[in-house]
């Protein structure tokens, strides 16, 4: 494929004006409510329909999840601990579990996930991986899965986020993951996934792209979704046998909104219990001409194509996708996952910010109260915990998703802090 093509690629996957043409004749697979589908160049429906017909034959055969529960168990080391934060609890009058996905190896939930997918690769036959990253948890998870599963694998990263998570992109090369910074755009997780995209469509042969959240075309949302469920089935199981009825409330933090997925979907039936997204909001929920001051698609983002599904996303009046604003990395991104946003739209889900300075407070609070460094993304739900205290939205038991733990952040909160 010629240079020009990729970056015609490139710019249809990235939202441009000539991707609203590429959306009218989008396919119908993977749709919620309006949501979803699959808005890409042609070049790639054969990669995607490989990758469902694969997901579909391997989902429920017995020797792929028997074989997945053993990488999960053994290597991942799940079951994850819901922990009764008691010191929090005391401070804003709910009974407030933690789920410690933080204690997953890697330190935060992105394995599930990675070592799902690597592990399909492996029964489809793909030799090499490739992944994008905002934080580094996610390329850090892919690049494990990839070492222990044998697969030659790349990352791509924005530059901006090379530099916020040094250690985390030099734990991949570790790993034997070449890392590769992405110079153009905002040089954040939006350019990666646009520079995978270009890798995947030149190598659909050998390799798997391995999408870190439930964003993407069909089928990647309902494949990560899937396979971070894991953390909501636990929590129902641990949560009857320590209360013996289902939470009032979960909080999750919600950036593509693979760990919010993750928790609430198996609770979406549960209709007495409040899901409550708490999305980025930056230094502001407003905008300039070319940026957006937040991350929150959900609060105030508008319908439109991103990275080949139809979602909620941040752009100008003219349709062109706005950069995103974040002190996470991992929340720093222009739109929000197809199915969250119909959760959302349709009220199901409740849509909450919560500001750079809030997240940083919750980090402190957190690591003080409980002894657990949370990540700056997870920091977000915490932050919310003051709020729906005060707007009454807890209730008596809730739920707070702990997707990561903060020492990737540890450099960023003292730079801002000027100290502890």
């Amino acid at each position: 494929m010629k240079d020009s093509d990729l970056n015609e690629l490139a710019n249809e996957l990235a939202g441009s004006k000539k991707n609203s043409k590429v959306g009218e004749t989008g396919q119908v697979k993977g749709k919620y409510g309006k949501y979803g589908g699959q808005y890409v160049p042609e070049v790639l429906m054969p990669a995607l329909k490989e990758l469902e017909e694969g997901y579909e034959q391997y989902k429920n055969d017995p020797e792929f999840l028997a074989e997945l529960d053993h990488y999960l168990q053994e290597f991942a080391g799940r079951k994850t601990p819901l922990y009764f934060a008691r010191n929090l609890s005391k401070k804003y009058g709910s009974k407030i579990y933690l789920k410690r996905e933080d204690l997953v190896h890697g330190g935060a939930h992105k394995l599930n996930n990675a070592i799902g997918q690597a592990l399909l690769a492996k029964y489809m036959g793909k030799t090499r991986l490739i992944a994008e990253t905002g934080a580094g948890q996610h390329g850090t998870a892919t690049a494990m899965a990839g070492a222990n599963l044998g697969f030659e694998t790349v990352v791509y990263m924005g530059a901006k986020d090379v530099k916020r998570q040094q250690m985390n992109a030099y734990r991949m090369e570790l790993m034997g993951t070449e890392v590769k910074p992405v110079e153009t755009g905002s040089k954040t997780l939006k350019d990666a996934i646009n520079e995978a995209f270009r890798d995947w469509v030149t190598n659909i042969e050998n390799t798997h792209y391995l999408i870190g959240s439930v964003v993407g075309p069909h089928p990647y949302p309902v494949i990560v979704r899937d396979f971070q469920s894991v953390i909501g089935r636990e929590v129902k199981e641990q949560i009857l046998q320590k209360e013996g009825h289902m939470p009032d409330s979960i909080i999750a933090c919600a950036g593509g909104g693979s760990n919010a997925m993750g928790i609430f979907h198996p609770f979406v039936g549960n209709k007495e219990v409040k899901l409550i997204a708490v999305e980025a909001g930056g230094k502001a929920l407003k905008c300039t001409e070319k940026a957006a001051l937040h991350s929150a698609c959900l609060c105030a983002g508008e319908e439109g194509i991103l990275h080949g599904a139809r979602t909620k996303v941040l752009q100008d009046k003219n349709g062109q996708i706005l950069e995103s604003e974040s002190i996470s990395a991992g929340l720093d991104y222009s739109g929000v996952g197809p199915e969250l946003a119909y959760l959302s739209e349709s009220g199901r889900v409740t849509a909450r910010y919560a500001t750079d300075n809030e997240a940083l407070e919750a980090f402190h609070e957190l690591s003080r109260l409980e002894g657990i460094i949370p990540a700056l993304e997870s920091s977000h739900a915490l932050a919310y915990l003051k709020k729906a205290s005060e707007a009454g939205e807890l209730g008596e038991v809730v739920v707070v998703n702990l997707s990561g733990r903060g020492d990737k952040d540890l450099e960023t909160v003292l730079s801002l802090r000027g100290g502890i």
